[in-house]
């Protein structure tokens, strides 16, 4: 069978992937990256979930998306790694910069003429601002919900039902949920227009959007590249425009076999000699 050709992008934008949790779909993502060939990748923020962070729990299809993604550096792509609040350890490194790769808190990119503002978002988060303890207990909650969500679609699946996302029917249906996301929204077109930014691009609230926001003082695209937990979603620049990706459209992504081993985990010495050679390969 004819090797496929890698899909070739100029930007993608990956955040809220929580790598070392239970609802992180590391082998969907490993999937989806073998797939493309970006010319730069934008970590935008809790990329490996420090909050809740075990050795215990360290699937090798884990340690594979963070070998693919320092792979690509190897490749020729610019790889910019934008700190969150799971990942906020990592906040002490920003402006850390080592040839293709970097560590910053915001970007700021100039596509075609235009101006696109990227953080992560949690800055907006008035429980991460005043209670991070309470935020944390949430956390841990979420992953709760994620574990209950992955028996009852282990046993939809066994009924040949369709999967279903707990976590996303519960946002949906609560209106504090869903007043959250667009006072989130409209926060971050507020402080783009104002500082005359044309795309302000978030993660954060797991929630993929692209939109056009207008207010009084002017208007603004505003973008989210969702997450790796409910919707396996991704925000793509092709040079020209931006488009979210989701995986469960991509029949060529979900076709793609991956190795069995990848479904074992790894133990405390495997992690910890596995991300020392991952740093010291991509400095190479």
């Amino acid at each position: 069978m004819a090797k496929h050709k890698k899909r070739e992008l100029d930007t993608v934008i990956l955040s809220d992937i929580h790598l070392g949790t239970y609802g992180c779909h590391a082998e969907e993502l490993l999937r989806y990256l073998k797939t493309i060939k970006p010319k730069r990748l934008i970590l935008n923020g809790d990329i490996i979930d420090m909050w809740q962070f075990s050795k215990h729990y360290w699937p090798k299809a884990h340690m594979q998306v963070i070998k693919h993604i320092t792979g690509l550096l190897t490749k020729g792509t610019r790889i910019i790694y934008l700190t969150g609040n799971h990942d906020e350890m990592l906040r002490k490194f920003a402006g850390f910069k080592l040839d293709s790769f970097q560590i910053d808190n915001k970007l700021v990119l100039k596509l075609n003429g235009k101006r696109a503002w990227i953080f992560h978002g949690d800055v907006f988060d008035v429980t991460m601002k005043y209670s991070k303890w309470l935020a944390k207990m949430g956390a841990l909650g979420y992953d709760l919900l994620i574990l209950i969500n992955a028996m009852v679609n282990w046993f939809l699946r066994k009924l040949g039902r369709e999967n279903i996302s707990l976590s996303k029917k519960v946002k949906d249906s609560v209106k504090t949920a869903v007043k959250f996301i667009n006072d989130f929204e409209r926060t971050a077109a507020d402080i783009a227009i104002d500082n005359g930014y044309d795309f302000v691009i978030c993660g954060h609230i797991h929630h993929p959007e692209i939109k056009a926001i207008e207010t009084d003082r002017g208007s603004v695209t505003y973008l989210n590249s969702g997450d790796w937990v409910e919707n396996l979603t991704a925000l793509e620049y092709d040079g020209k425009a931006w488009s979210i990706y989701r995986y469960k459209e991509d029949t060529r992504a979900k076709s793609m076999k991956l190795p069995k081993r990848l479904k074992n985990k790894l133990d405390n010495d495997e992690i910890f000699r596995d991300l020392v050679n991952e740093f010291l390969m991509a400095k190479k």
